[in-house]
């Protein structure tokens, strides 16, 4: 009897890896998928947190789309791995701190390990979405080969979606796979796949051209590295790229920065650190959750304190009651006129 033959896949949550598995599927090859989970992925996080996203689905992209390919996905936590490749990548970063170009050696070096860890199930090859000239740093046609072989998958990873562009792997020379059922996709126009996944019969999906990860965001890389610097270190800890997601990030002093919700939702996520973080919030108006990273010193309350009335129902008083609370919960309360915009400072937002 002919072996069938087992792959694993990299599953992002997005159409290319969708339709990589699918192409693979179709030549009767069975399919696991894998997700590795660093803290910075885009989804779920803030459409679950704020009011104003409500309205979104709610969904586990990674998940959902091993759902609708009927395989099984195996999450894995790489966080504390993750953090030598964003502060020390090799080949550098991309326009912000996004180190693409090792994120993907990373993620196809431990696919391959885990692949060594569970031979026992059988695995043959690895399998990616990438598609030459899609990402500017990532997906060209010379880091292809040097993800193959930095990440020590060498022609044991296939790429289903540019296969004709590239190389013959093992796969393919070995027959597990027919080459001319694969495909040619390069560059930056997502029709062919959109196309393709039509012929597939899939209807939803990920937004095609949408990034998973907020490290390729302006925004939050700027926030990043505003934390570095201001707590003169690289470290950092789940909690702290959880808090960068979130708020408005005002930092009117080097000693301390602000992170003011921005609705009822992110108010009430931020009460969930109120044990770490001095925490501030009106006494006399509705107004927003805030918390202190850093040091705020007594004579700093009240510009602390003037600060967050300003983005409270209370913003035209001529006085808010503002109650400030440190996480050993000593209270002091602090009567302030709001600051206007004008006086919030545009440089003070990080």
């Amino acid at each position: 009897m002919t072996k069938q033959h087992k792959a694993v896949a990299l599953i992002s949550g997005g159409l290319d890896s969708m339709l990589a598995v699918r192409v693979l599927q179709e030549q009767g090859i069975e399919v696991e998928g894998i997700n590795f989970y660093t803290g910075f992925c885009v989804e779920g996080h803030t459409h679950a947190i704020r009011n104003h996203d409500k309205d979104k689905q709610k969904r586990n992209n990674a998940l959902w789309v091993a759902e609708q390919l009927g395989i099984k996905l195996h999450i894995v936590d790489v966080i504390e791995e993750y953090k030598d490749v964003l502060l020390n990548p090799k080949h550098g970063y991309g326009a912000n701190m996004n180190p693409c170009l090792d994120c993907k050696i990373f993620m196809v070096g431990k696919a391959v390990e885990w692949v060594k860890n569970h031979h026992k199930d059988g695995f043959d090859f690895i399998v990616t979405g990438e598609v030459i000239g899609q990402r500017p740093m990532s997906q060209r046609k010379h880091t292809m080969p040097i993800i193959s072989e930095e990440s020590g998958a060498d022609d044991l990873l296939l790429r289903p979606l540019c296969a004709k562009n590239l190389p013959e792997t093992k796969p393919e020379r070995e027959g597990w796979v027919d080459r001319e059922q694969l495909y040619d996709f390069h560059g930056r126009n997502r029709k062919p796949q959109i196309a393709l996944a039509k012929q597939f019969g899939l209807h939803d999906f990920a937004s095609p051209a949408g990034g998973c990860c907020f490290l390729t965001d302006k925004s939050y890389s700027d926030k990043l590295v505003d934390l570095w610097q201001a707590r003169n270190s690289r470290e950092y800890e789940l909690d702290d790229i959880m808090l960068l997601k979130v708020g408005r990030h005002i930092r009117p002093t080097e000693e301390f920065k602000l992170i003011i919700a921005r609705d009822a939702g992110e108010s009430k996520f931020l009460e969930g650190y109120r044990k770490q973080y001095t925490s501030i919030h009106a006494l006399s108006h509705s107004g927003p959750m805030a918390l202190v990273d850093g040091e705020l010193k007594q004579d700093q309350y009240p510009l602390a304190a003037a600060i967050v009335a300003r983005f409270g129902q209370g913003r035209s008083a001529d006085e808010v009651e503002i109650d400030i609370a440190t996480p050993d919960q000593q209270r002091q309360q602090v009567k302030t006129a709001p600051l206007s915009a004008e006086e919030v400072l545009q440089e003070w937002y990080v």
